[in-house]
């Protein structure tokens, strides 16, 4: 029983760190060579956690018919670098925007915009790597 409940309260402070896209909406049309604002969420958590990077992708998968997963294939990388989310509307989690350019080479069709976030978390300052997709239209 002791093991299941530190499994699951492990399990649980890991899920807690969770980051979320927040902007582009899943299937909002863009533009190529537009700029697109990419809103990534960071909820507050009871764990203590320090932000390392972020990283924002650019895969089209329009001429393949289906996209690689972001964890295998970021596509185009559109920012890499800090990340320091903070609180703006008393409705939303902490967040930072970041505008991007939509490649001006993006054919028409489906598109995935990736996210790859790295954080410590607590005070044995754990490694904690994910990564996040939003599917987007090009038109």
């Amino acid at each position: 029983m002791k093991t299941f409940l530190s499994t699951a309260a492990l399990l649980t402070a890991a899920l807690a760190q969770n980051a979320a896209i927040g902007l582009p909406k899943a299937d909002q049309t863009v533009q190529p060579g537009d700029t697109l604002t990419v809103q990534v969420q960071r909820p507050n958590t009871i764990t203590g956690s320090q932000e390392m990077a972020l990283a924002i992708g650019f895969q089209s998968c329009a001429t393949s018919g289906s996209c690689f997963p972001v964890d295998e294939d970021m596509g185009t990388i559109l920012y890499n670098g800090a990340f320091a989310p903070a609180y703006h509307e008393t409705y939303l989690p902490p967040y930072e925007n970041f505008t991007v350019t939509v490649p001006a080479s993006a054919p028409a069709g489906k598109a995935v915009i990736g996210v790859a976030h790295a954080t410590l978390v607590g005070a044995s300052a754990y490694p904690f790597l994910e990564v996040l997709n939003q599917t987007v239209v090009v038109a």
